[in-house]
């Protein structure tokens, strides 16, 4: 195994390096999405009372059932009595009322609807109680570790959970995965016959500040109040999860803080431009005696603001790398060290195809190889 080290060269800020973000939730999760980069996490792992904000998993299950046509969007749906029973906030459906998919997405977006959700399980699941486990199968399988879903509307009960990583997960899923939905999360109203007059305006502050364009807001006693959001700036996109605070305006003002500390306090730079070859390494045995390695994408990276200086880039891989390879193999990798962030891997891959030599080519390349190793034992 070999490693090159490279020491990433920019201008220098005058900019005060960034400062660790101190945030007054019990639970905190602020993601870049454009570089992937964790920015901030404070408990993220730990299992606690989602409220309202694990109605973000049943939409995505709802947008899956649209994906695969189970549902369409004009798909009139049964109310159940237990639907029309249920507390909290609610569209305030009846048993006579058939919501459209549509209706019923807008209903729980910005109304928080609770009644909705109930009609949303039912109508895929047959029960509430089928849904909540395939809420949980579905979770795992997709990746959230720290989630277990008792119901479909984050009604408080006993073992539904979630962690602050796993919301702000579900929240990339729906943004990256169903884009075409996503504009819902930003409706400020929305006037379902109007029967709730009052509860027609989505709870979601950063609407109101206009700093950020979705996605869902929480709140029970156990709980507390907390957000899932999400804003845009610059061709840079983050979501950041908040639990545990103690009234809505802490909510509004600690949202507000984190958006403004996560664009502020970072900067974008461009380390390997997309297509570029980022070094070359020994073939063995090959047609040719080196290949290229590049990355898929580019990378880009976030840099806290004064330490672009202390960016630390290395480069990964066996050699020389054995014949035959194929052009996009994954054969290294280039692995980014930034002060107070996690390390950022990313896959290496052959710029080119490499055949395997013919057999005097193997002799030659063997002889060369032995060689070589015979000039660095000698120290020659």
């Amino acid at each position: 195994m070999r490693a090159f080290l490279l020491w990433f060269a920019a201008a220098l800020s005058l900019a005060a390096p960034a400062r660790a973000f101190d945030t007054t939730a019990t639970s905190a999760w602020v993601y870049d999405v454009t570089s992937g980069t964790v920015l901030m996490e404070k408990n993220a792992d730990v299992a606690i009372p989602p409220a309202s904000m694990s109605k973000l998993m049943t939409l995505y299950m709802l947008y899956e059932a649209l994906e695969d046509g189970r549902v369409q969007m004009d798909t009139r749906l049964p109310v159940s009595t237990r639907a029309r029973q249920m507390g909290g906030s609610t569209m305030f459906l009846n048993e006579l009322d058939r919501p459209t998919v549509e209706e019923l997405i807008k209903g729980i977006i910005v109304l928080s609807g609770n009644d909705a959700c109930v009609v949303v399980a039912e109508g895929l699941a047959g029960t509430e109680e089928a849904f909540a486990r395939q809420m949980t199968e579905r979770g795992r399988q997709i990746g959230l570790t720290h989630s277990v879903f008792k119901n479909s509307t984050g009604w408080p009960a006993e073992g539904h959970v979630m962690s602050a990583e796993d919301m702000g997960l579900v929240a990339l899923r729906i943004i990256e995965k169903f884009p075409q939905y996503y504009s819902d999360f930003s409706l400020t109203e929305f006037r379902f016959d109007d029967r709730a007059p009052a509860n027609r305006y989505n709870r979601n502050p950063i609407l109101r500040q206009g700093i950020g364009d979705g996605l869902k807001t929480g709140h029970t006693q156990e709980a507390g109040y907390g957000l899932v959001g999400s804003a845009a700036q610059d061709g840079r996109r983050i979501i950041f999860v908040v639990s545990g605070l103690q009234t809505d305006r802490a909510r509004a003002e600690e949202s507000e803080r984190i958006v403004n500390w996560a664009f502020r306090q970072f900067t974008m730079q461009t380390l390997v431009p997309a297509g570029e070859t980022v070094t070359e390494a020994p073939v063995w045995l090959g047609t040719a005696s080196r290949v290229g390695l590049t990355t898929e994408n580019g990378v880009n990276v976030l840099i806290p603001a004064g330490a672009q200086d202390q960016v630390k880039v290395e480069i990964v891989y066996d050699s020389p790398i054995p014949a035959p390879i194929a052009k996009g193999d994954p054969v290294g990798r280039l692995v980014v060290t930034i002060p107070g962030a996690r390390e950022a891997v990313t896959p290496l891959i052959a710029t080119a195809d490499i055949p395997e030599a013919g057999f005097m080519g193997r002799i030659k390349g063997a002889v060369m190889q032995l060689g070589q190793r015979a000039i660095a034992a000698t120290g020659i």
